[in-house]
């Protein structure tokens, strides 16, 4: 997670991260999920310097506000790793004393374009003219717009040309998700060069030493990408690689698409089995921009949203295919209408002293639902043990929105279907009670496993909803949507006790 400030498109790469760990921890897997700071190169050293802060006491406070975020949007990391720890250096110093062994680096002369915003190196194609309010032009990235500046220096070259091939069958294996965003990796692969991965430390003196020749510093970004191997216990005691799934921001598919197989075919380890590349945040249609002054602050928009409401928008709102926009009036509306008007309504009705005067989950009568529900109602309701399998295909396709969609089309339904029945007046009639227990089984039902499959996006809101049903925390794997059925309406169930309120309208 690079540098220098926490903005949307790093917090919904994380909460897409989380989800899809949530989801297999769901299926009953361990899961390992890492993130953390890069914290290392020229834009750092230049920040630092402008800041007139020491380079590791400033990384130590924006790491923070990371975590700190990651933290209170519920990212569930088993590590937050940041590439100053001393363990992480120890292992970057192996992997290249490990490719320098194998003959992948050798001393060479370097000149090129270089973007110290985005700590790459750009060929003449990669960058363009770009006219400045002065009249002046200044070289700038096609990609990114950000200004380049030339560079010409002896430095330590990669041998990236050497893996061509291996390269352009590893990325036609379709490990590239979605795969529109391969074509961008095989576009480098046309022009492929071998890659400066050292800087002269007269120029950077913020990073990890070359081994063996201290008046070289490490290229960040192969720093960097090393952070994953670190996490697993490389060199001394690798474990759980490969990785099973990478998520990145599309600006950086460049680095883990063609230099990060590079580098591990050249060390002799095995590539990630998936890179999932998500598109970019705008914001009411335009890039986010300091000069433009839109510019998303996660926190703040978490004061006025809620942590989980804000987190269910991003997810429900984000994917992988086109930019993502966002909007305060539309998430606030999102919120409202499905967390709180639709779901969190349902409980609080179905629930409610009124309505269900026993305070329980009603066990299932099979001739009450014949008798008072239409054919139409009971097809759909019968169909609900489909929709964990469903959400199962597209939490493991990372299409949070469409989970989304699938689950709350049950609890409209619900909704429509409680609306329908009117228990505000079968409650007045013993009479009734049959018909009444009926309908607040269904919608207990719908409620429970709704909440079991909205896990993975509402963590804290899920979980209170099953609280409030009842329903063991032992019970909430996804295979218990269909193991547990069969308890639930052979009898009664108690609700426990809601101590506070879940969540209020946005205003």
């Amino acid at each position: 997670m690079s540098f220098i400030t926490p903005h949307i498109g790093h917090l919904y790469t994380a909460l897409l991260a989380d989800a899809t760990a949530r989801f297999y921890r769901l299926q009953g897997k361990d899961v390992v999920l890492s993130t953390g700071t890069d914290e290392h190169g020229l834009k750092i050293q230049a920040s630092a310097a402008k800041h007139n802060k020491n380079p590791k006491l400033y990384c130590d406070e924006i790491s923070s506000q990371f975590k700190a975020l990651f933290d209170r949007a519920g990212v569930s990391y088993t590590h937050f790793i940041r590439t100053t720890d001393k363990t992480h250096i120890t292992a970057v110093q192996h992997f290249w004393e490990t490719l320098e062994r194998k003959g992948h680096i050798y001393k060479g002369q370097y000149e090129g374009w270089y973007s110290v915003s985005d700590e790459e190196f750009l060929s003449e194609e990669e960058v363009c003219d770009q006219k400045l309010e002065s009249g002046e032009t200044q070289k700038v990235s096609v990609s990114s717009g950000q200004p380049v500046v030339w560079m010409a220096e002896e430095n330590y070259m990669f041998r990236l040309t050497s893996f061509g091939p291996q390269l352009k069958k590893w990325l036609n294996s379709g490990v590239i998700y979605p795969k529109e965003k391969r074509n961008q990796a095989e576009m480098i692969l046309k022009n492929l060069q071998d890659l400066s991965v050292s800087r002269s430390r007269s120029r950077l003196s913020w990073g990890i030493p070359v081994p063996g020749d201290s008046s070289q510093t490490i290229y960040v970004w192969l720093d960097a990408l090393i952070n994953y191997l670190t996490v697993a216990g490389y060199p001394d005691d690798l474990q759980n690689w490969p990785a099973d799934i990478q998520i990145v921001g599309q600006d950086i598919i460049k680095f883990h698409a063609v230099f990060w197989p590079a580098f591990l075919i050249a060390a002799g380890l095995e590539l990630p089995k998936q890179i999932v590349c998500h598109a970019h945040w705008t914001v009411d249609g335009y890039k986010m921009s300091k000069s433009r002054g839109n510019v998303v602050d996660p926190q703040e928009r978490m004061n006025k949203l809620t942590e989980s409401g804000f987190r269910y928008f991003l997810l429900k709102s984000g994917n992988t295919f086109t930019n993502c926009n966002y909007n305060d009036e539309v998430a606030k509306e999102l919120i409202n209408a499905e967390i709180v008007n639709t779901y969190l309504n349902l409980l609080s009705r179905s629930s409610s002293k009124s309505i269900n005067k026993q305070a329980i989950f009603p066990s299932f009568d099979e001739g009450d639902f014949q008798t008072f529900f239409t054919e139409e109602e009971r097809n759909m309701f019968n169909n609900l043990p489909n929709l964990t399998e469903i959400c199962t295909t597209h939490y493991q396709g990372l299409l949070c929105y469409k989970a989304s969609e699938a689950i709350f089309e049950y609890i409209r339904w619900s909704n429509k279907l409680f609306n329908d029945h009117e228990p505000w007046h079968m409650c007045k009639d013993p009479a009734n009670d049959n018909h009444l227990n009926c309908l607040l089984h269904v919608t207990m039902e719908t409620l429970r496993v709704c909440s079991i499959l909205l896990q993975p996006l509402i963590p804290d809101i899920a979980a209170q909803v099953l609280d409030r049903l009842g329903v063991s925390e032992d019970d909430r794997l996804f295979r218990h949507c269909k193991e547990r059925r069969q308890s639930h309406r052979d009898q009664d169930h108690h609700l426990k006790v809601q101590k506070n309120h879940i969540m209020d309208r946005i205003k």
